[in-house]
């Protein structure tokens, strides 16, 4: 089938989701029509795309036809003129649409469950932790999501965290973030170190798509739960009564905990949250595995032993080990401005996909 055709078959398809929506049975089932909509809006850049296409292939050969059997010379420049323009089109149009027409990864769209642990580095890890878990606050807040603290655990003293459990809430986030799974190293002088000597340490982060109960079945005696008292900094900040939530998944070791909410339940309700979003997760990396072995790039892959991305503050720079994109822009990346990168890492991944597809 070639692109034309690809292309009909498409619009014929967004043609009968819309006479369906119009359907009175339809309009009654809200469940139908929600999901016919949101199949419809899927289509829409495509068969944009394609009444375009449509237009200039048409454009192109009444050009062509006028070239072949015209016999005013006037008229077969201006044909040729337009004819050379027009193939132009074709060739930046088409690139368009393949980009379009990539499948689409169905988890996207959805909101996401970001997990950021300090690695190896002692307190300088923690702190860049921390540093990260601004970043993505940051970038969530220029952005509009909505962010809850899941869990937060502190190293104390200079205001480091050994790990930060949050959600970040808002239409296409997983679609934005889910790249930033992996490894991340900084390289800088630490508020620590006294002879001015740079260190490189590290922190993980996870971006996990959040998910709904019927994409995750879990077994409720394949769960502990275990009810215990909030740790803090002490004093009013000691919570006296049992309220945190540590649950383990007894099939696969998970354990989740959140502590955050003066609530069991909300606690609760939060953790599960977590567990499923890990399980679903763990599903989809044994699902990908076999691409991710294929693939060049680290984009989609989900390895996370390997370290993706470095920030060095001695020269201001952050590199994509990936894609190999290095921004002399990092003072700006820490403070939440994200774009650049993931819209390289978005590019990178299409293209890859474009090459294996078409």
């Amino acid at each position: 089938m070639d692109l034309y055709q690809k292309l009909k078959a498409i619009k014929d398809k967004y043609d009968r989701i819309n006479e369906q929506l119009s359907d009175p049975a339809i309009l009654s089932d809200q469940t139908k029509y929600i999901a016919l909509g949101k199949e419809r809006m899927q289509l829409v850049d495509i068969v944009e795309a394609f009444n375009q296409y449509d237009t200039l292939i048409k454009n192109l050969e009444g050009n062509k036809e006028i070239i072949e059997t015209s016999d005013d010379k006037e008229l077969l420049e201006i044909a040729e003129s337009e004819l050379e323009e027009l193939k132009e089109k074709q060739i930046n149009l088409e690139e368009k649409i393949k980009f379009l027409l990539i499948p689409k990864d169905p988890d996207d769209d959805k909101s996401v469950i970001v997990e950021v642990r300090a690695g190896t580095g002692g307190e300088e890890a923690g702190l860049f932790a921390a540093d990260l878990y601004r970043m993505y606050s940051r970038y969530a807040d220029l952005r509009g999501w909505k962010r809850e603290v899941i869990d937060i655990n502190d190293t104390g003293g200079l205001g480091g965290i050994k790990e930060a459990v949050f959600s970040l809430i808002g239409a296409g986030v997983y679609g934005d973030l889910k790249f930033e799974s992996g490894v991340h190293r900084v390289q800088r002088v630490p508020a620590t170190e006294a002879s001015g000597r740079v260190h490189t340490s590290a922190a993980s982060v996870a971006v996990l798509p959040e998910v709904e109960d019927v994409e995750v079945d879990i077994n409720p005696n394949d769960l502990r739960i275990d009810v215990y008292r909030s740790g803090g900094a002490g004093g009013q900040n000691v919570n006296k009564v049992e309220t945190a939530i540590r649950i383990t998944h007894l099939p696969t070791g998970l354990v989740v905990q959140c502590q955050d909410e003066r609530s069991q339940l909300k606690n609760r309700q939060k953790a599960m949250k977590v567990l499923k979003a890990r399980l679903y997760d763990m599903k989809l990396q044994e699902q990908n595995k076999e691409i991710a072995q294929q693939r060049k790039l680290m984009v989609k892959s989900g390895d996370r032993s390997e370290k993706i991305r470095t920030y060095n503050y001695p020269q201001n720079r952050v590199t994509d080990h990936r894609i190999g994109l290095t921004l002399y822009n990092l003072s700006e990346v820490m403070e939440g401005e994200l774009d650049e990168l993931v819209e390289k890492l978005k590019l990178a991944d299409k293209t890859e996909k474009l090459q294996s597809t078409f």
